[in-house]
């Protein structure tokens, strides 16, 4: 496991780290435990609602329709698959 050494600091009003403290309290956990957990959690949830596509019946259906006739790469589609490879790297 990674040892923690980055810190993340913020202000907060005494009724925000009232209720913080009561919900962390209520799970058994610390405060520290409580936001972290749940800000990595809410974290997550906007990173896959940004990086996912999202497709209806109807634009699936047309994807999947392009997709299977699409016509073969002409020289310009060719270089601009070579720049991607170049510039973007997957994970």
């Amino acid at each position: 496991m990674e040892a923690k050494s980055a810190r993340i600091e913020t202000r907060l009003s005494a009724e925000q780290k009232a209720l913080i403290e009561r919900a962390a309290a209520y799970l058994g956990r610390s405060v520290s435990e409580f936001v972290l957990g749940n800000a990595e959690q809410a974290a997550k949830a906007v990173i896959e609602e940004h990086e996912r596509i999202k497709l209806d019946r109807e634009q699936s259906r047309i994807l999947v329709d392009s997709l299977l006739s699409a016509a073969s790469p002409n020289k310009n589609l060719r270089a601009a698959a070579k720049e991607h490879r170049k510039r973007v790297t997957s994970r």
